[in-house]
């Protein structure tokens, strides 16, 4: 049985994509709570430490009517994507590979806090669950539970299970309502401005994920981007279909 209180290797970005995208899968489990076929697994990459991984493989992916099926797993790798050229690192390392079920995601596994509950620490963390939310907000992200955050043994709140993102339509849930009427913070607003304003970084940014999104779905993503620069303002909740179920 996998350990997944395991502590991930304290190693480079590049080390860690090395592994996750190279490293042999020599043991795999399947997550029983989870709606999809997603499995822990073990990785080992020879002269690198072993690591823990999240593997979701398109064939698991449950198919939705509203989302296109066999792309979620192109969506959760996109928003890790967005978020690293956004400067937002929350979203823990991801690739896409083959393994054992076929092409699919691997996630680095954070080491967490199994017990801690996100209504109940989201006031200590408002600036990094701030950034979350914004994140959701352009990334029209359908699904942000409380146990999609987590709260990590190394201080940060991670963010995880982006599958259901970037859709062309109005799609946002959350549990991240505690933001809602409020300014968002000048220094979200300027990363968004800084990056717009960079025409390398936009160009890539748009080029990577016309690779994995349709182009409609990667235009309104901008589209957002530009929205919440002139709005300045987090969403209030529109009803309770803008909560998930299960909210955990």
């Amino acid at each position: 049985m996998l350990r997944l209180e395991h502590r991930g290797p304290n190693l480079s970005p590049k080390r860690i994509r090395r592994i996750l995208r190279h490293g042999n899968v020599e043991t795999m489990e399947m997550i029983p709570w989870s709606s999809n076929y997603t499995f822990a697994v073990k990785l080992k990459l020879e002269g690198e430490p072993e690591a823990i991984a999240v593997y979701k493989p398109k064939r698991g992916e449950t198919p939705l009517w509203d989302f296109p099926t066999g792309t979620l797993y192109r969506r959760e790798y996109a928003a890790y994507l967005a978020s690293q050229i956004l400067g937002w690192r929350f979203i823990p390392c991801t690739v896409v590979r083959d393994g054992p079920y076929g092409v699919g995601t691997m996630q680095l596994f954070v080491d967490h806090d199994r017990r801690a509950d996100f209504f109940e620490y989201k006031e200590e963390f408002a600036e990094q669950l701030q950034r979350i939310a914004l994140f959701d907000l352009i990334a029209n992200n359908a699904d942000r539970k409380g146990g999609h955050c987590l709260k990590g043994r190394d201080g940060n709140i991670w963010g995880i299970d982006h599958g259901l993102t970037f859709h062309p339509q109005p799609k946002l849930r959350t549990v991240i309502w505690h933001f809602g009427g409020e300014a968002i913070p000048d220094w979200l607003i300027q990363d968004l401005e800084r990056f717009l304003a960079n025409p390398d970084r936009s160009t890539r940014m748009r080029a990577i994920l016309t690779e994995l999104l349709d182009p409609a779905e990667v235009d309104i993503f901008f589209e957002r981007i530009r929205l919440a620069i002139e709005i300045r303002t987090f969403p209030m909740i529109g009803n309770r279909r803008s909560v998930p179920w299960p909210w955990h």
